[in-house]
């Protein structure tokens, strides 16, 4: 059996108050013999970001103050946001045989229990209050308590974040042409100066991203293939397009700021552009773990799909959206004859019409003018119409198109007076 440390932090690099979390870790796992393991976010961090230092690096840090073995995670965080990763790698220490949890906070467990129960209650642990303190430790209570886990939660105080910061740290060691400065050196066990000091020579820091890979395809893909990945809204798609040639990071940022995503949307979204994440892979992986009942009801594929429906009618009744969510996000709403097919109507020109096909597969997206369009080949040519559908269909349409990860397909059919797109979701 295990003793496990399991921390928000991704150890990037291995600082003082990682090193006060693993000696407090060291003592329990001595005194119940135990073996302490330390579970190491591989790929890209918890924050969707690429790591600073190497998985090798930080596996030697960590091993360095007393871990008896390193375990990853990984092709996770490129994929899903911290609601759906959290329970699937709980899950895999639990099934692990870990018995104990130890991370750090501000706050007392009592304050994490009581504010994790609402979460609990709802079984939805998405859109957790960002004023709340400590909130992914709120998160991971939560989920275990969801998991029916009998893991043992440990709280070592935390360290002054404004000083102890990873993020303030990496960004010292870039801002004096890597060099880790005496200032900072005194945030840092001996043994990660060293290690750092070591990678640092081998040219083996501050690992960056596929740019190359991320400008090629926000400056080539069309809106349809856009649509397909995970992540990207219609108002973003819009504005990718709207300011293409794509040369710099920050010009990506920009897109993503103009579309009002936040900052770990934004990486999450970037990641997902750079590993060409498709809607249909993320659903994917997630039906996958909802079949090992990893994933809370609420936040299921199908319940997403359910909510866009439930809301879109509600709308139609004159009932805000707002208030639509909040109604569903309390559950025990039941949500009857969900369409998971749409048929469409389409406003084709006469030389359109001439060259429709049956079974032309099409591409869906959200046009300049948000409108929801359809893009068909045949015969060499290109067919680009706006959508027909009755209002709420409109609105339920769009509810999935802007989904995360609900991936939506389109194919000519055959009708009485002319031809349709028949649109099929998940």
């Amino acid at each position: 059996m295990f003793t496990l440390i399991c921390i928000s932090a991704d150890f990037d690099p291995v600082h003082k108050g990682h090193e006060k979390l693993i000696g407090e870790a060291r003592k329990i796992a001595d005194n119940e013999s135990k073996k302490l393991v330390v579970y190491l976010n591989k790929g890209f961090s918890a924050n969707h970001a690429p790591f600073f230092t190497s998985f090798e690096a930080r596996s030697e840090m960590a091993l360095a103050l007393g871990a008896d073995e390193i375990r990853s995670f990984e092709g996770l965080h490129h994929r899903l946001v911290l609601s759906y990763s959290v329970p699937i790698r709980l899950q895999q220490m639990i099934d692990d045989g870990a018995t104990d949890y130890i991370t750090s906070a501000s706050i007392s467990l009592d304050e994490i229990s009581s504010k994790a129960q609402k979460f609990i209650d709802e079984g939805n642990f998405v859109g957790m209050p960002k004023n709340y303190t400590n909130r992914n430790e709120i998160r991971w209570y939560a989920l275990n308590a969801f998991l029916g886990s009998k893991l043992k939660f440990h709280i070592v105080k935390e360290f002054n974040k404004d000083k102890y910061s990873g993020r303030l740290i990496r960004q010292s060691i870039i801002d004096n042409d890597y060099v880790i400065t005496k200032d900072i050196e005194k945030l840092l066990p001996k043994s990660s100066v060293e290690i750092l000091e070591k990678e640092i020579d081998k040219n083996n820091i501050n690992l960056d991203r596929d740019w190359d890979s991320i400008y090629k395809r926000m400056n080539t893909y069309s809106r349809g293939n856009l649509t397909k990945i995970a992540y990207l809204n219609g108002e973003t798609i819009n504005q990718i397009i709207k300011k293409r040639v794509y040369s710099n990071p920050e010009s990506v940022w920009a897109a993503f700021r103009r579309s009002n995503y936040g900052p770990v949307m934004t990486r999450l979204a970037i990641s997902s552009i750079e590993e060409d994440v498709t809607k249909k892979e993320v659903m994917d992986l997630m039906k996958h773990y909802e079949s090992k009942g990893v994933i809370p009801e609420m936040q299921k594929v199908s319940k997403v799909i359910e909510r866009a429906w439930y809301v879109a009618s509600k709308t139609h009744e004159g009932m805000s959206a707002k208030e639509a969510n909040n109604n569903f996000r309390q559950g025990n709403i039941e949500v009857k004859d969900v369409p998971l097919e749409l048929n469409a109507g389409l406003n084709l020109t006469r030389f359109e019409t001439k060259i429709m096909k049956e079974n032309l597969n099409g591409d869906l997206y959200i046009d300049k003018n948000n409108k929801i369009s359809v893009q068909l080949k045949s015969e060499g040519k290109k067919i680009k119409t706006n959508l027909r559908l009755p209002a709420r269909e409109v609105t339920y349409l769009r509810y999935i198109m802007d989904s995360h990860f609900i991936p939506v397909s389109a194919k000519s059919k055959k009708d009485k007076k002319g031809y349709k797109i028949n649109v099929k979701i998940a």
